[in-house]
């Protein structure tokens, strides 16, 4: 399969070059299979002129052998031509599968980028296409003209017949794309919009369950549901109209065809043979009509599939970037932000500047929804700020591409997020396990002793989102993962809340150890036992710097100590002075 630049033209059509070859070949094929089928209408032909007429059982013989050689050779013909549209649609989904996947987990992780409703679902939509009847009605459709010529060439009549019945048919199948192609959508829509409630409601499943929501859920749920039935019904109404109209036209085509044969007998201007063919050549000229408008359902969502496909790939980000650059120390500086969420008319982070040296760790601390979490996220690139940048080493962080940056990244959320896998597998970030990187991290994160304990120690399953572990378990796990593979930059956001003394105590130390290793560190927090590794102290309000500088200046040196030496303020609460 020859390659082809994604990047030319729009996404889709440029994967759908590097199929051209699975296409034209069964367009082949279907050029080679319509003209087999005209077998059986020739053989009819020749039994009612030539061999009843004759009673010559030889001409029998060679009209049968050569027929079903002839029909032999249109089922392998048919077989090879499934087979290639079942490899353009496996190779399909190995092309578009990962890529899709990429894009929905980034605007996921992006606020306002908008959704990717369910991509792969999309996907999954375009294989079922192309290894269901209906792309084969589309490829046997071109053909209906060849039968029709053929048929006029029986006698005039009969073709005007035939042409009137293709025409009918035809009108039928863009009645039916008019009528039923808003209720197919609006059903889809409604249809994504309930299963996305649903998944919502599964994956809460737990809480639902404890505060008695598990009704409520299921009212709401069906409502949304309501909505999408009854656009089922409209759309499945008018199909069950259009198809029954449809297959009554093709019926009564095929006896008006067989009346209009037996006149032209009767008339002595045409044979049996031909009566008989040309009632043939006309079912199976409107076949695959017949079989596209009975599969429209099948057709609109892979329309619909593809165009949201083609406008989640035309808004990807590009990877341009061309020059490597050489790995970072971890330098990082922040300026003038600016972030705030679509429809939000007050930003979220506003003019924010500071900068750190490698190897030095800050505190960001500050009342809730102080912003403390959204500027996390923006240090670590996984957003973009709408004004400023945010720079690595003197490059913007979000035009550093992710595969590349990520090794040298650490990342912490205050929600922990683990996969389904083994821990090792997760410590890894799910690529493949290196045993000796895995117990590093471990020990760096002094989590070592605790995998350990483990029922399989490394190789203990975890659960779908760490279900067999614990809170803290997951955290400290998670706090491995950020570790893996020697990070220069580590984000930390609310690392010890489920941490007990022996957790908080050992991740102090990972902290230690880390500045030890000149890693930049930056650490949302409440608590101020963590202030004991800190350089900087940033404190949040509103969006906005109030305090910035070491713990000295921002919290006074007349503060009470903390255990380990440094200001801090009963129940773990850090006020800064002034």
């Amino acid at each position: 399969m020859a390659s082809a630049d994604i990047g030319s033209s729009t996404p889709l059509h440029a994967f759908a070059s590097r199929f051209r070859p699975y296409f034209v070949s069964a367009a082949a094929f279907s050029l080679l299979l319509n003209l087999l089928l005209l077998v059986p209408a020739l053989f009819m032909l020749q039994v009612f002129d030539r061999v009843l007429t004759s009673r010559s059982m030889e001409t029998l013989v060679m009209l049968l052998v050569l027929s079903v050689g002839a029909l032999m050779f249109m089922a392998y013909l048919d077989v090879i031509r499934s087979r290639l549209l079942t490899a353009a649609a496996v190779a399909l989904e190995k092309l578009l599968g990962p890529r899709v996947l990429s894009e929905m987990i980034r605007r996921n992780a992006t606020p306002g980028a908008g959704e990717a409703l369910h991509g792969l679902r999309d996907v999954n939509s375009l294989r079922t296409f192309l290894t269901g009847p209906g792309i084969l009605a589309l490829f046997d459709s071109p053909w209906v003209p060849v039968y029709v010529l053929v048929i006029f060439l029986f006698h005039p009549l009969l073709g005007a017949l035939a042409l009137a019945g293709a025409l009918v048919m035809l009108a039928l199948a863009i009645l039916n794309e008019k009528i039923s192609r808003g209720p197919l959508e609006a059903m889809q829509l409604d249809s994504r919009k309930a299963g996305r409630f649903a998944e919502q409601g599964i994956a809460n499943a737990e809480v639902a369950r404890a505060l008695g929501m598990v009704s409520s859920l299921a009212r709401g749920w069906e409502i949304l549901s309501r909505i999408g039935l009854q656009n089922q019904l409209q759309a499945s109404r008018t199909a069950s109209v259009l198809g029954s109209i449809t297959r009554f036209m093709r019926q009564f085509l095929q006896v008006a065809m067989l009346a209009a044969g037996a006149w032209l007998v009767i008339d002595q201007q045409a044979t049996p043979g031909v009566m008989i063919a040309g009632t043939i050549l006309l079912s199976r000229a409107l076949a695959p009509v017949e079989i596209a408008i009975a599969g429209w359902k099948g057709l609109v969502d892979a329309r619909s599939a593809y165009g949201r496909l083609d406008a989640m790939l035309a808004a990807e980000p590009r990877d341009d970037a061309v020059t490597e650059l050489p790995a970072p120390l971890g330098a990082l500086a922040v300026d003038r932000a600016v972030f705030g969420f679509r429809g939000n008319e007050r930003p979220v982070i506003r003019q924010i500047s500071f900068s750190l040296d490698a190897g030095q760790a800050l505190a960001i601390v500050g009342p809730s929804a102080s912003g403390k979490s959204t500027l996390a996220r923006l240090i670590v690139g996984l957003w973009k700020p709408a004004v400023g940048v945010v720079r690595l080493d003197g490059a913007n962080i979000t035009d550093w591409p992710r595969p590349r940056l990520g090794p040298y990244v650490g990342y912490l959320p205050q929600d922990v997020e683990l996969f389904a896998g083994t821990v090792s597998q997760n410590i890894a970030r799910m690529g493949e396990v290196d045993s000796a990187a895995v117990i590093e991290a471990a020990e760096r994160a002094h989590v070592h002793d605790l995998i350990l304990h483990l029922p399989q120690g490394y190789d203990t399953p975890i659960g779908e989102g760490g279900a067999f572990l614990s809170a803290g378990q997951r955290q400290r796990v998670a706090l491995a993962r950020a570790l893996y593979g020697r990070p220069r930059l580590v984000v930390l956001d609310e690392p010890n809340s489920n941490l007990d003394g022996e957790g908080e105590a050992a991740l102090i130390e990972a902290l230690r150890q880390m500045k030890a290793d000149g890693v930049t560190l930056a650490i949302v927090t409440h608590r101020s036992t963590l202030l004991a590794v800190v350089d900087r102290i940033l404190v949040l309000r509103e969006g906005a710097i109030e305090r910035f500088g070491s713990p000295q200046e921002v919290l006074g040196p007349s503060r009470p100590r903390g255990p380990e030496g440094h200001p801090a303020m009963a129940a773990g609460q850090m006020q800064p002075k002034g």
